[in-house]
């Protein structure tokens, strides 16, 4: 069988999602490349974790794999560190190669549903594909058994999945504390865990390479600035505190001031 193209992958993987969905079976199909990548992107934010046909999973894969190869693979050997191994790094992370990248998750750790939505949390679940909503879900079914139906991941507790299409080995999914007043001690020492509880993570999973998120920023509302304090002290003191066992931490930002706050830092 011929292999089929990037735009052939494309138009397959609309009809089949568009079919998977039901409720958006009938919907139209854009003629243009770009709003046929939104639509599927919508689509595979909307799904819920369930089986996919395994022709329709392979296809994702590849598909996935071509988009990565035009998005450009970013490699830690091109990206500046200091003598403690921390990088500042402005850039789009599910384009980094390294053992993991920080997901800012919610609690109910399924990935945001929202389409299209700018978050970090669905460009993650997006590029990885839908084995990692999956994969979220196995999980969280496992933890309601143990602990109670109504279970939601606490703040500060990582979650460690396989990375699935994105370049990162595995991503650590971490849930940060909502700011809804003022800022109070107890969000600071739930940001400290944040960054403390990951790089625990990996040095107990042999995880050598981390590029964290700005955990709390947006949508949680937690001040740029201190937030990028916290984080910057908290890695520091830890490396300090475990030598060797993470070689490299990435402070990976997508905004010009939280690109200043942290080279301002490190």
């Amino acid at each position: 069988m011929r292999k089929m193209n990037t735009a052939e992958m494309l138009d397959y993987l609309v009809e089949a999602f568009k079919r998977d969905s039901v409720q958006y079976a009938d919907i139209d199909t854009p003629r243009d490349t770009e709003g046929k990548r939104r639509l599927l992107r919508s689509l595979m934010n909307l799904r819920m974790p369930a089986p996919l046909d395994e022709k329709t999973l392979a296809v994702q894969d590849e598909y996935l794999s071509e988009r990565l190869l035009e998005r450009g693979v970013v490699k830690l050997s091109s990206i500046p560190a200091n003598a403690e191994g921390i990088s500042v790094w402005q850039g789009d992370i599910t384009r980094l190669e390294c053992g993991a990248i920080v997901n800012a998750a919610n609690s109910q750790m399924l990935g945001c549903f929202v389409p299209m939505h700018a978050c970090i949390d669905n460009c993650i679940h997006t590029y990885a594909g839908v084995q990692l909503r999956a994969e979220c879900h196995r999980q969280m079914t496992a933890l309601r058994a143990e602990y109670g139906p109504d279970y939601e991941q606490p703040t500060a507790v990582p979650m460690l999945t396989g990375g699935y299409n994105l370049p990162a080995e595995r991503v650590i999914h971490i849930v940060g504390p909502i700011v809804g007043g003022s800022l109070t001690a107890r969000h600071e020492r739930e940001l400290a865990d944040c960054y403390k509880n990951v790089l625990d993570m990996c040095a107990q999973n042999g995880i050598e390479s981390v590029a964290f998120c700005c955990i709390s920023t947006g949508v949680f509302r937690f001040p740029n600035g201190r937030a990028a304090q916290i984080a910057a002290g908290t890695v520091r003191s830890w490396l300090a505190e475990n030598p060797g066992r993470v070689r490299r931490v990435i402070f990976n930002v997508f905004k010009d001031e939280d690109r200043m706050l942290y080279e301002g830092l490190v």
